[in-house]
């Protein structure tokens, strides 16, 4: 068995915004459960308990102070 369900497609979720997987939900030992990204365990994961996907999104949530943009190119007129 895996040890986590896919969260159905019907359900709004970002993507991990580290590497772009849709996230997964993962039981955890007598605590509950996790919204984590299926790839990679330094990614975020939300806190054990109920499954929290509003969590997720927030922290996974793109700024202007996240993305690597060049403006130059807009400038060339």
């Amino acid at each position: 068995m895996r040890g986590y369900v896919n969260i159905p497609k019907s359900i709004y979720c970002k993507y991990c915004k580290d590497c772009g997987a849709r996230p997964v939900i993962a039981p955890v030992e007598d605590i509950g459960y996790v919204v984590k990204c299926p790839k990679d365990n330094s990614h975020y994961q939300t806190m054990p308990g109920l499954i929290d996907i509003e969590d997720w999104n927030r922290h996974n949530t793109l700024t202007l102070t996240s993305i690597d943009y060049n403006i130059n190119p807009l400038m060339a007129w």
